[in-house]
């Protein structure tokens, strides 16, 4: 029975976010040898109004929680993140230099944004099958962005566009159509240019193997050679993402304990909505004590 780290993306963030993460001076010192004074202002509510501060601060959010489970003898056999979750995803994995991966997502969020300003984002659709809102986005300038589950879908475009099809979702039965905390029109082709810059900054970076599972939250294939884990993450900005096919398949490697990283607990219920057969929790609501006696329990099952 496996360990499972997964990491969100963005539309948790928070402002203060960074304040109270473990080894918390470490980690910063870390940060701002690469950020200069920035790095302290990453998580207030001004910074995070902008795409680049709130993917760093996920970024040194997921390692930051990582690491204080790995220092308490809690390891993961395999990590997944969504989106930008990726990326502390590759680090807690042994794949990414963490400092490379802080210059890697300032650019990533740079680009996002340079590329779409404002009048962009994301829609989160819930209550309609995949084949239910692809009538309903005909004709439009949408695109489908995640396949969270089954019947939690989000979509991506202009604002205009996205809350017309949100209206036709919740007038053919859709229970909620909820406008997300994301700028960008993450997760399409609308973002093809932007990744294959992304791409070409990888270039100048060397990723390693990784010492446990890395599991793609966009392809829901396992990777284990650095080429393709930079592929995987230059390109995952215009890739849909495969969240639940990711689950299914951890479940298929016999992953049984499922852990999010904070901030947040939405990964952990599109996990168990994945049909999920073993435990599935946040770090944000679970001490450390929890976790480690779900992992003994977890050992004892083996």
């Amino acid at each position: 029975m496996k360990i499972l780290f997964t990491f969100p993306g963005q539309g948790t963030q928070r402002a203060g976010m960074l304040q109270h993460i473990p080894d918390r001076e470490a980690i910063l010192n870390d940060v701002s040898a690469v950020l200069g004074d920035e790095t302290y202002q990453l998580d207030s509510e001004a910074s995070l109004k902008h795409t680049r501060a709130v993917q760093l601060c996920l970024l040194i959010a997921g390692v930051a929680w990582a690491r204080e489970l790995i220092a308490h003898n809690v390891k993961p056999d395999m990590v997944s993140g969504l989106s930008i979750g990726a990326y502390p995803a590759a680090v807690i994995a042994g794949a990414l230099d963490f400092r490379d991966a802080l210059r890697l997502v300032a650019l990533r969020g740079e680009l996002m944004e340079q590329a779409y300003p404002q009048g962009y984002g994301l829609t989160a659709i819930v209550g309609l099958q995949l084949s239910q809102l692809e009538k309903l986005m005909a004709g439009s300038e949408t695109y489908i962005a995640n396949l969270n589950a089954e019947t939690q879908i989000v979509i991506a475009g202009r604002d205009d566009e996205m809350a017309n099809v949100a209206q036709k979702a919740l007038d053919a039965g859709a229970s909620k159509a909820t406008r997300l905390a994301v700028s960008v029109p993450s997760h399409c082709a609308l973002l093809d240019k932007p990744a294959a810059r992304l791409a070409d900054a990888f270039q100048s970076v060397t990723l390693s193997r990784p010492y446990c599972t890395y599991l793609s939250g966009s392809t829901a294939r396992v990777l284990w050679e650095p080429q393709k884990i930079a592929d995987d993450l230059a390109f995952n900005m215009a890739r849909t993402v495969q969240w639940q096919d990711a689950m299914v398949s951890a479940n298929q490697r016999d992953a049984r304990l499922a852990i999010e990283m904070p901030p947040g607990s939405v990964l952990t219920g599109l996990t168990h909505l994945a049909g999920w057969q073993g435990d599935a929790i946040c770090r944000e609501r679970n001490s450390i004590e929890v976790v480690q006696h779900l992992v003994k329990r977890l050992n004892r099952q083996d």
